[in-house]
């Protein structure tokens, strides 16, 4: 007589399931917090350094201009650099002038391609020239005419084609480093160094 008795098989019992403790979600919340502080400060950082290149190659290529137009029209052209506050915070910026009858004046023509420019705050600037190896770019009494109430440019694109020669250190204000050097001969002619070094050619 077979015996009736179904055998079945036997269940394990599983494991009561345990849930995340607070102190593992605070931890896991503060990796994620990490990682995304993490990754803004690298993109913020990476905006930045476009920003700041662009502002350099922007300023080169205005001043090249700037030289076409002072032989083109016979009237020479200035570039003046200032240290200035700006919300609070310390920023260089530069302006582009026309010498006029009545002395240095904003170009005439040109429009938003001679407009003021304001580097990004957290750099600074140094402009060497011939006569002065660190030009302090903070304006005084100095800076202006003596017969007129104008702004005199440090930088002077002549007529004649001839440029006051000189360069421009852009710094890391905090740590001082260099970041971008802009030099240029008497003849306008433009170098452009990534931290003070020429940039590769490409073959």
């Amino acid at each position: 007589m077979l015996n009736s008795d179904v055998i079945r098989p036997r269940i394990a019992a599983s494991p009561r399931q345990r849930g995340f403790s607070l102190l593992e979600l605070l931890v896991a919340l503060m990796v994620i917090v990490l990682v995304t502080t993490l990754v803004n400060l690298s993109v913020s950082s990476g905006g930045q350094d476009i920003q700041l290149e662009s502002q350099v190659r922007g300023l080169a290529d205005v001043a090249l201009y700037a030289l076409d137009e002072a032989q083109m029209s016979g009237v020479d052209y200035g570039l003046l650099l200032q240290e200035e506050e700006q919300s609070g915070e310390t920023v260089y910026s530069y302006h582009w002038l026309q010498r006029q009858l009545e002395g240095w004046e904003e170009p005439i023509g040109g429009g938003e391609m001679f407009a003021p420019q304001a580097f990004p705050p957290g750099v600074e600037l140094e402009l060497e020239l011939e006569d002065a190896p660190v030009m302090d770019l903070s304006l005084d009494d100095d800076d202006y005419d003596e017969d007129e109430e104008r702004i005199s440019p440090q930088v002077v694109f002549y007529a004649s084609g001839e440029t006051t020669v000189g360069a421009i250190n852009v710094r890391q204000e905090d740590s001082g480093d260099l970041l971008w050097r802009i030099e240029w001969d008497l003849l306008g002619r433009f170098k452009l160094l990534r931290r003070g070094q020429p940039e590769e050619e490409e073959d």
